[in-house]
């Protein structure tokens, strides 16, 4: 049962930003905190930074069942745990304490999809930040105080060490990142090119150059963001144009031939989609990871695409093995590249309409909220 207000002192309830409807602020409502049963852990947040897919929802272009808590980005410390205890990804018994993060889907590991190496695609997928608030599970969103992990989920124990507004976005946008990478095929000595210069892309950049990429490109409609991708391994930027001839004189710039051997299309941009098949070299591979929600047809030569062995594979979500990488990736990396200063602001919980809006208006990369924390920082 929900009961509005103000934070509750009773240790036994949940603050949760509550979506109810697009375009309207989110309420504070608080919850009974359950009590995890076997394979289950409750969670006390400690860190959740706002996706652009959270804010696609609170405005309306998403769509998610309501009321929902939404926040899938979460970093958070064991508080309580079931008998049998839920287990990490290499099967060792959680205890309390543990600082964790977690792979947004929650999958049973027994389906078809599961055991062909899809969990991320289950038969019966539930995902954290977009579930319904409702019964034992409704604290399943990182806008909140407490989350109840269940059975299914991919769980990693995060090294205390490590500063949350770097590692937060690991289960989801660098996780995503690894995924994308780990289809498309080898980096080393291989010429990038990515699309989009969010948190994604930021990110591939990083990683291709982590992984000896012999020139990584980013393109991308905002100036201020390409500079920023300088930063993150981007040996040269392209500035976006719909002139196919003058975006292939920018691209041959930054490539003998203008052609790319590994594409990243991470802007969900359908033009941006048929550029990306076009510049494939021979045998080159592009994957594509922003077209999640409806976009215009795109249009291709087939031709083309079979004399140049091209590979196209789409990639929407991710294994618990991308989850690792991209954990391990950030651990060994985040000193080299800036990081933690994508999260442009700090909010508290009771903030989270005024974080909302800051992120709306002044679109930074990220922004986060941490229950407890009092009023907003500047991070930058």
């Amino acid at each position: 049962m929900l009961e509005s207000g103000p934070p509750d002192t009773d240790s036994e309830f949940s603050l949760a930003a509550i979506f109810q409807e697009a375009g309207e602020p989110l309420e504070l409502l608080r919850f009974p905190i359950p009590t995890p049963v076997a394979h289950e852990a409750l969670v006390r947040i400690e860190c959740c930074t706002v996706c652009g897919s959270d804010l696609h929802t609170i405005s309306g272009k998403r769509k998610e069942p309501t009321p929902s808590i939404l926040g899938h980005e979460i970093l958070g410390v064991v508080e309580r745990l079931g008998s049998p205890p839920l287990c990490d990804v290499s099967g060792t018994s959680l205890e309390v304490g543990d600082r964790v993060t977690w792979s947004t889907c929650i999958s049973c590991g027994e389906c078809a999809r599961c055991l062909s190496g899809l969990p991320q695609k289950c038969h019966s997928i539930a995902k954290y930040g977009h579930d319904i608030a409702e019964g034992k599970y409704a604290l399943s969103g990182g806008l909140a105080d407490f989350i109840l992990l269940r059975e299914g989920s991919a769980i990693v124990k995060v090294d205390p060490a490590l500063p949350a507004e770097v590692i937060c976005p690991v289960n989801c946008a660098t996780a995503t990142v690894t995924a994308a990478y780990r289809v498309g095929g080898i980096i080393e000595g291989r010429r990038v090119l990515i699309f989009g210069a969010g948190m994604l892309g930021l990110t591939a950049a990083a990683f291709a150059k982590s992984n000896a990429a012999a020139h990584v490109t980013v393109c991308d409609t905002n100036a201020e963001r390409l500079q920023l991708s300088r930063r993150f391994g981007a040996d040269s930027t392209i500035e976006w144009s719909n002139n196919d001839e003058e975006f292939s004189e920018r691209a041959s710039a930054c490539s003998v031939d203008g052609k790319f051997d590994l594409i990243l299309e991470l802007s969900g941009s359908s033009e941006a989609v048929e550029t990306a098949c076009r510049l494939g070299a021979i045998g080159a591979s592009v994957v594509l990871v922003g077209s999640v929600m409806k976009s215009p047809m795109v249009s291709l030569d087939p031709e083309s695409i079979v004399r140049r062995w091209l590979c196209i594979r789409g990639v929407h979500n991710y294994a618990p093995v991308d989850l690792l990488t991209a954990i391990n990736f950030l651990s060994d990396s985040h000193s080299r590249f800036p990081f933690g200063e994508l999260v442009e602001k700090t909010f508290s919980l009771t903030d989270v309409n005024q974080a909302i809006e800051f992120a709306q208006n002044a679109k930074p990369v990220r922004i986060a909220i941490r229950p407890g924390f009092h009023g907003n920082t500047d991070n930058s």
